[in-house]
């Protein structure tokens, strides 16, 4: 049973540090699959038991900075104009021409200084070195601090995005002993034009839940995507004319009569509680569908009480509290842990996620369609633009008139074809690989993928 993480430890040799960072939720996402090999559980290098008072105020500065930016961009005129002046900081650069893209960047030489004068991160790697296990780090600086402070293990640095900027990488990186989880082709190779060594680059895919999944014969999830294609193909005009293809992917020749629950719609908010207007806007338009049964709308709240309670006074003031907890459900947790796990169980029952192109991009690999909200930074257009290249999702039309659009897009069968594309393309093995890296010497493993399923 995949389901039960205590099970799958105990029958997994392969244990690690695995440390994100409290900022967001791209970071601990990441890090959520992988908790069955963490040992002692996933640690967060900027609120772990006994983090020294200077390290947890640098932390601090740079989480509030964030958060305020996030939040900020949402202020008429200025607000995106201060918010592209950050995002410049760290943005990404143009791929083409492919040149050397070594020279370390303004905020590297910022994390490094903080690491070398401040002392930042000494304690964590102190600890964590008195049990010199595989270290995993889904955030840059964690990784940077093990390298500097000699952690006597090897140290993993996992990207959450389809394209990363020049941060993720160190001030000298061809002398770097850091070892890279890429999740995509595209960060594999930018990691090269970064001056990583090919050897220190594996090719693993995004680590998605097991939950999810089922294990690595995705036998479980094929099953899914066929009641999944029910309701995104109502008419079955995909599957009319991709019979052949449904067929060679997921071993079946005929959908089911029936689909296994409601056509149902997801929302999901940033880290920042950004876009919840966007969510109720959808609520609105979807009113009258959801009265008359013919979609259910989750939105997720993540772990902000105030954008709960925004999403409920909506339904309020929308008449629609009786379709609450049976066409309309609201995700909200008291803690990231909770919410992720409240989120993937939803995901179970969810045929489409509209999102913005954050890490949750990954999640089309579950067989679900995406619809882009406005992206926010430059890593999220860089998602947004893989999505479009795979086929598994599009831009939003105007929310006000979803109910209009989003029936046309589901009646046409394009999104029953996302839904197959994003299991055909995006990784979905991620979780399994990076298992069976820190499991084995990495002498011993072949790099850019070409013994690890994708």
């Amino acid at each position: 049973d995949f389901r039960n993480m205590t099970q799958l430890k105990n029958k997994n040799k392969a244990h690690a540090w695995v440390v994100s960072v409290d900022m967001g939720y791209g970071h601990q996402r990441a890090a959520y699959p992988l908790r069955h090999l963490a040992y002692k559980g996933v640690l967060n290098a900027n609120t772990y038991p006994g983090i020294p008072q200077e390290d947890r105020k640098i932390w601090k500065t740079t989480r509030r900075f964030y958060e305020f930016i996030s939040r900020f961009k949402q202020v008429p005129i200025i607000g995106n104009e201060i918010f592209e002046l950050y995002d410049t900081v760290q943005s990404i650069p143009a791929f083409y021409p492919k040149r050397d893209l070594s020279e370390p960047t303004f905020q590297v030489k910022q994390v490094m200084s903080l690491i070398r004068k401040s002392h930042w991160g000494e304690h964590l790697i102190a600890k964590l070195a008195k049990k010199p296990l595989p270290l995993i780090c889904t955030f840059f600086a964690p990784a940077f601090m093990a390298e500097y402070y000699q952690y006597p293990g090897d140290i993993y640095c996992l990207a959450t995005d389809t394209d990363i900027s020049r941060a993720w990488v160190p001030q000298y990186p061809s002398r770097s002993r850091i070892k890279y989880f890429a999740p995509t082709y595209r960060v594999a190779d930018r990691l090269r034009l970064y001056g990583v060594r090919q050897h220190n680059i594996f090719l693993t895919g995004f680590p998605l839940p097991i939950e999810n999944t089922g294990p690595p014969d995705m036998r479980r999830l094929k099953q899914d995507i066929l009641y999944r294609l029910v309701n995104l193909d109502p008419k079955r005009r995909y599957a009319a004319r991709h019979n052949e293809e449904i067929h060679e992917h997921l071993g079946y020749r005929r959908l089911p009569r029936h689909a296994m629950h409601p056509l149902m719609l997801t929302f999901a908010v940033g880290g920042a509680g950004a876009q919840r207007e966007i969510a109720v806007t959808v609520l609105r338009s979807l009113r009258q569908r959801i009265l008359q049964h013919q979609i259910s709308y989750t939105m997720v709240a993540g772990i902000h009480n105030e954008v709960s309670k925004f999403f409920r006074d909506a339904v309020r003031d929308l008449g629609l509290m009786s379709e609450l907890g049976k066409h309309i459900h609201i995700i909200f947790a008291n803690s990231k842990n909770e919410y992720f796990a409240k989120f993937n169980e939803a995901l179970l029952t969810t045929d489409i996620l509209w999102s913005k192109p954050s890490e949750l991009s990954f999640y089309t690999a579950l067989v679900i369609p995406l619809i882009i909200a406005p992206p926010i930074g430059s890593q999220e257009r860089f998602n947004r633009k893989w999505v479009e290249s795979i086929g598994s999702g599009a831009v939003q039309e105007d929310p006000e008139y979803t109910h209009e659009w989003l029936f046309d897009w589901i009646h046409s069968g394009w999104l029953a074809e996302a839904a197959i594309q994003g299991f055909v393309e995006a990784p979905k093995f991620g979780t399994f690989n990076i298992a069976k890296i820190i499991s084995e010497k990495p002498s011993e493993m072949k790099v850019m993928g070409t013994v690890l399923p994708y």
